[in-house]
């Protein structure tokens, strides 16, 4: 259980950590792009071209170094922990963007967000007393295969809801990208060939097309938040989307527990820690000094 927490602790500071950077690479890249006259769709959304150029910016390549480091710490705690617990603990990288988007990009937060925030504190800390034992995660490959075809059908029919929403999209973005990884925390906890390793196994499981098709998707959906909205925001939808669904799956079917008479105070956490993220989304300010906010498209693109 220790470790288990320590690795999910560690990947919500590697998550906190690459968003803040993430955001600072997506902003600077689609301010440069709107003051050039592009990178923008005729729905007033980044296009393709400018999220592809976000993303080779050394900003986001060292945000995308921690996040791929805090997949592995997140992978890891989703076999030790129940998913409930695993995920929410790393959804208080919430936090540490927050802490982070003082110092680095000059975010004021305003009352209501520090106490949204300190909501989301208290619930991480009344879920980690209440945890009980993980469940083992071995569920029929039927279930594999309809995370597979959950995972694509997400990503095929989200990416042209975000485009036509455009301006719009940044708090359903980072929802989306937040389901999608998701997807990846469930995926890795039924994952086959895995204890003990048996490559055969791991390559023949759907899951694991499931993990790269989501991660894929949250990659994107979260850049995509970033370029056009409120970090705190966009990283609170991702917070809800992460946490309520892949714990909802772990206690209904992959056995995971609470405590003993832990139930309702579990549950109470759970729901504060989900009502304090989407707090921090509400209340999310949008402007980050000194760095220009990308303006309304002119014309169509990419």
């Amino acid at each position: 259980m220790f470790i288990g927490l320590l690795t999910a602790v560690g990947a919500s500071a590697c998550y906190g950590s690459g968003s803040v950077l993430q955001a600072l690479g997506a902003r600077r890249s689609a301010a440069r792009e709107s003051a050039a006259g592009a990178g923008a769709t005729e729905y007033g959304g980044p296009s393709l071209s400018s999220t592809a150029k976000a993303v080779v910016t050394w900003e986001f390549i060292a945000g995308t170094v921690l996040d791929a480091a805090g997949f592995a710490l997140g992978a890891l705690s989703a076999k030790l922990v129940p998913l409930f617990l695993s995920q929410t603990v790393i959804s208080a990288n919430l936090v540490i963007t927050a802490v982070l988007g003082i110092w680095v990009l000059g975010i004021r937060l305003v009352r209501p967000e520090w106490i949204s925030i300190g909501v989301v504190c208290a619930a991480l800390v009344l879920l980690a007393g209440t945890a009980g034992h993980e469940g083992g995660g071995h569920v029929p490959i039927g279930w594999h295969w309809g995370l597979l075809a959950v995972s694509v059908l997400l990503v095929l029919a989200a990416l042209p809801i975000v485009r036509l929403m455009g301006s719009r999209a940044a708090i359903p973005a980072g929802l989306l990208s937040g389901l999608c990884f998701g997807a990846v925390g469930v995926g890795v906890r039924v994952l086959n060939g895995t204890d003990p390793f048996a490559w055969r196994d791991l390559l023949g499981d759907p899951a694991l097309y499931a993990i790269a098709i989501a991660g894929l998707g949250g990659m994107y959906f979260h850049t995509l938040a970033l370029q056009i909205g409120s970090i705190n925001g966009a990283t609170a939808a991702l917070v809800a989307g992460e946490t309520v669904v892949p714990g909802i799956i772990g206690v209904l079917w992959l056995g995971d527990t609470a405590r003993a008479g832990m139930a309702v105070p579990a549950s109470i956490g759970f729901v504060l820690a989900v009502v304090g993220a989407v707090a921090v989304a509400w209340y999310g300010n949008p402007h980050v000094p000194g760095v220009p906010e990308p303006e309304p498209a002119r014309t169509g693109g990419g």
